[in-house]
């Protein structure tokens, strides 16, 4: 299975739903692949989010900051609107700070 194909239409109707584990978070599900995990996601954080966590995926990540700040910790990089990444599996980052909210686009992949 893949990801469901769909035309182009509005997204305000998606419910952004709080991320489990992660407070302050929350995630608007675009198009996603049951089998594989695979997703296209909105992704938010409230102003002052702050975790403590170095993050470490199995999946190939890339995310494009849409508004506002985030400050990977770890780094001591400070990601604003307009900044991309993209993150193979395993690559560390995080912990993270985000004084004033942020909002990205991620898209995972999982690699065969």
């Amino acid at each position: 299975m893949a990801k469901e194909q769909q035309e182009i239409h509005e997204t305000e109707s998606i419910p952004w739903k709080a991320i489990e584990g992660y407070p302050g978070v929350y995630e608007k599900v675009l198009n996603e692949d049951p089998e594989t995990g695979s997703v296209t996601r909105l992704l938010r954080y409230e102003p002052g989010t702050v975790f403590n966590e170095v993050l470490r995926h199995d999946f190939c990540e890339e995310i494009y900051i849409l508004s506002g700040t985030l400050i990977d910790l770890g780094k001591n990089l400070t990601l604003k609107a307009g900044y991309y990444g993209y993150r193979r599996p395993g690559m560390e980052h995080g912990p993270y700070n985000s004084p004033d909210g942020m909002m990205t686009l991620e898209i995972r992949t999982y690699e065969k």
